[in-house]
């Protein structure tokens, strides 16, 4: 099996790791108390979301730029720049964020303003781990980074929950669990680039100043910065608790922890692909690529089409193992439809925009991005205000946008480099999924709610094995043998 195989599944088994961490919250503990949870899932996205405006695209010039700056010895030299750059930046931040209630005083109404004190240390911790993030992804490492990006978070949830919930102690103190737990992550962040090399802290700018290779770098910077808007999630989560309430935001968050199992082996592929993706272009392998492009995006496409199959006939049964607000999910259940065959297609196109932003059209995945951010926005503003349809409505708008984004660049794609990641199996695999759906939601239901949760999921596994069995779509034999799963063991 291939090297991006293993990676990619090295990756991704962290990546189920942290899933699991999260639907077992999300099904057993979170339900308890939807608008505390919403309250934990709106601090962390808006945090995200106001990240860029901190980091600024620095944390991408890292990569762009290591491997001329380890030529000329001056590693060191950029990752310390970047880190004054980002507490710089930082201080100018916090001052517009303490000014902006002078000339906009309904700022002071938001949700941001009145938890500014875990939102303004959480934006600069998390611009800090940024840059260690991508500064040690130049090492090609990207399972340990995944740890603190996955788990971390997860656990920081699931503690500042149980502290509120089960011990019966103040919020104030779960927030500052909450803010301990990111705190931990910086710290294995530096400890682990410390390990990959030691850190020797060089303030000097003269490097930079050399042939003016600041301007260079800042102008890389900006173009990245611009292309960090997309992040719909956090988009969503920010407006749920702004206009909907946090209750409608826990349950919102509820709801992405189940869909979220279906794009998990997306993540770790797209990391270990880039440096193929980007020997195909420099060599101008179109064939090749266009190749590659599409058997990537079958497979992510089939492992996706099977998870959410079986998300979609069991999800009606698992809310009743739920806590007491459960049951309230069912009510939901158009958004799990919805959303979750918006992020199928997105799994369909592959890494389409991996093709683009390491190719000389990079700036052209900065716009398709900004469009993506500015229709969401857009369609929830619209959803929201002019509809009754609430969570429904933002399922919609991400539908919709992120639709709209992934046709953009398969076509320009196809027009510049005559890839795809489109293909002739993708309509097999959709059809083999709809009959095994159909097949399960007929059969007749048990009286026992557990038999119904297991059984019905299990007909469509089955269904789509002899279906593939057939068809020959997906080489399931290649994953499910010894020499596979002992070479998936062996983390070097």
């Amino acid at each position: 099996m291939s090297v991006v195989a293993r990676q990619g599944f090295k990756y991704s088994i962290i990546g189920y790791i942290g899933f699991l961490i999260g639907t077992v919250s999300a099904i057993f503990i979170f339900p308890n108390d939807f608008e505390f949870y919403g309250k934990l899932r709106y601090i962390l996205p808006t945090a995200e979301m106001l990240v860029p405006f901190v980091v600024l695209g620095i944390s991408y010039s890292n990569v762009k730029f290591f491997h001329k700056v380890e030529k000329d010895g001056k590693k060191q030299n950029m990752l310390s720049l970047s880190l004054v750059a980002i507490w710089v930046n930082f201080c100018i931040f916090s001052i517009v964020f303490f000014i902006l209630p002078y000339f906009f005083p309904q700022f002071k109404d938001t949700e941001a303003w009145k938890i500014k004190e875990v939102i303004l240390p959480m934006i600069l911790l998390l611009s800090f781990c940024t840059i260690f993030n991508k500064y040690i992804s130049n090492y090609k490492r990207i399972v340990v980074s995944n740890v603190f990006d996955n788990l971390f978070p997860k656990l920081a949830n699931l503690g500042a929950f149980s502290l509120v919930f089960y011990f019966a102690l103040s919020q104030q103190i779960a927030y500052a669990f909450f803010f301990g737990m990111f705190a931990l992550m910086l710290s294995g962040y530096i400890y682990y680039t410390n390990r990959l090399e030691k850190i020797k802290l060089d303030f000097s700018t003269d490097y930079f100043k050399k042939d003016q290779f600041w301007k260079e770098f800042s102008n890389y910077s900006f173009f990245g910065f611009l292309g960090t808007f997309g992040n719909y999630l956090a988009i969503n989560s920010f407006m749920i608790g702004e206009f909907l309430g946090m209750e409608e935001n826990g349950i919102y968050s509820v709801l992405y922890a189940l869909i979220s199992l279906i794009s998990i082996p997306q993540l770790g592929l797209f990391n270990i692909s880039a440096p193929i993706i980007s020997k195909n272009l420099a060599d101008g392998d179109m064939d090749e690529l266009d190749r590659f492009h599409k058997k990537t995006s079958l497979t992510l496409y089939f492992l996706g089409a099977v998870l959410f199959s079986c998300i979609m006939v069991g999800f009606p049964y698992l809310t009743h193992f739920m806590p007491k607000n459960g049951l309230q999910l069912q009510e939901y259940t158009p958004v799990i439809w919805i959303w979750g065959s918006a992020v199928l297609v997105d799994l369909a196109t592959g890494f389409n925009g991996n093709i683009i932003s390491l190719s000389k059209y990079y700036r052209f995945n900065i716009l398709v991005m900004l469009l993506l951010a500015g229709l969401t926005v857009g369609l929830n503003f619209y959803f929201i205000n002019n509809t009754d349809l609430k969570l429904i409505g933002i399922a919609l708008s991400t539908a919709i946008s992120l639709t709209t984004y992934n046709v953009i660049k398969i076509i320009f794609n196809y027009v510049m480099f005559k890839v795809s990641p489109l293909s002739i199996e993708m309509i097999f695999v959709s059809i083999i999924c709809t009959l095994a759906i159909t097949v399960a939601i007929v059969l007749p239901n048990f009286d026992n709610q557990f038999i119904n949760l297991v059984y019905k999921p299990a007909v469509v596994l089955i269904l789509i094995f002899i279906g593939n069995h057939f068809t020959k779509i997906f080489p399931v034999e290649q994953y499910l043998n010894m020499k596979f799963i002992k070479s998936v063991l062996k983390f070097k």
